[in-house]
């Protein structure tokens, strides 16, 4: 569709194809609730919508489908709009994660931090959002009280670390914001959506003395774990006020607005009102819809559509062509 005042082409949608990880914690959920179709046993995470070298996605329909994203938005720049992006790649990272066992205890450093000791790296300030969690899942967030350096070190080395980690019981719809110096881990059980700073730096600190598949132990990072982390005990994190907002065909709430994404939930149901939900981007940025239940069509005003169903990630440029939506799915729509 061509704007005849600015002779400017808008831009269309496109699905992605994820990469997949086969960390040892990982389960099967991701290809049996989600269809993935990957195989790698186990399938820990599938990184939905990246840029990023260590698991680029795929583009999976459209002009560019069988193209990686970053090799697309290299060629379109003007797909990430104005907003300020390094070159070719985002300033954001979407993934699934299924966690059959406890990840490892780890924390992740600020962009600060990173730019200086790993090579210009951004650092990893992350979100998650619950999609299921068994009765007795939890989290680990943080400390129960204030600990110094030589205490963890040694608790570290012992194996006795765990009892000073605050453990944090989990359940489906759950938001948690997990800013970078916090330590944490996912525990067993929990299928989470993770929307996080275009990053894979992981200070692996404590890791149950597992063993991969080799027979090897994992690396630790304990050094520089101890610089970054946060040592300050902390409250048990609350769930955020969350209000739902309702137009025709549609309700959303904001899970999480940070300096590096905004995070919305969108409950769309078309089915019982004759209106479609309006979808657009601006010309600032981009923005992404990561299906989590049900299904839809996207339409563009010419009549071409998108299906997309449980599981599907979509890109939209910025400027993205006038869309209506129609199904009912519920989607995480994220921004920056």
């Amino acid at each position: 569709m061509i704007n005849k005042n600015t002779n400017w082409k808008y831009n269309r949608p496109f699905l992605l194809k994820p990469a997949g990880k086969d960390y040892l914690w990982g389960g099967s959920r991701l290809n049996d609730d989600f269809a993935k179709g990957i195989d790698l046993e186990p399938l820990a995470e599938t990184w939905e919508c990246s840029t990023h070298p260590d698991g680029p996605s795929l583009v999976a329909s459209g002009e560019h489908a069988g193209k990686l994203l970053t090799e697309v938005l290299k060629e379109h720049p003007e797909y990430l709009g104005t907003h300020p992006h390094t070159d070719g790649e985002l300033p954001i990272l979407i993934k699934f994660i299924d966690a059959r066992q406890d990840l490892s205890v780890q924390v992740h450093p600020d962009d600060d931090y990173a730019r200086e000791h790993e090579n210009g790296s951004l650092g990893k300030t992350e979100m998650w959002y619950v999609m299921d969690a068994t009765k007795d899942a939890r989290l680990i967030y943080g400390f129960y009280h204030d600990i110094d350096k030589e205490t963890l070190r040694q608790s570290l080395e012992q194996g006795t670390v765990e009892k000073y980690l605050q453990k944090v019981p989990i359940k489906k719809d759950d938001v948690f914001y997990i800013e970078a110096g916090t330590v944490h881990a996912i525990g067993a059980g929990a299928l989470i959506a993770e929307v996080q700073e275009s990053s894979n730096l992981t200070y692996r600190m404590y890791d149950y003395n597992r063993v991969d598949k080799h027979g090897r132990h994992r690396e630790l990072h304990i050094e520089k774990a101890l610089e970054v982390a946060n040592l300050r005990g902390s409250a048990e994190p609350r769930q955020p006020m969350r209000v739902l907002r309702y137009k025709k065909g549609c309700a959303s709430e904001l899970l999480c607005r940070c300096k590096y994404f905004q995070v919305e939930r969108q409950l769309i149901n078309t089915e019982r009102c004759r209106e479609m939900a309006d979808v657009r981007t601006g010309s600032n940025s981009f923005q992404v819809l990561l299906c989590i239940s049900g299904c839809g069509v996207l339409f563009e005003e010419n009549g071409e559509s998108l299906n997309f169903f449980k599981g599907d990630c979509l890109f939209l440029p910025a400027d993205s062509v006038p869309l209506k939506v129609h199904g009912r799915a519920q989607m995480l729509k994220v921004s920056c």
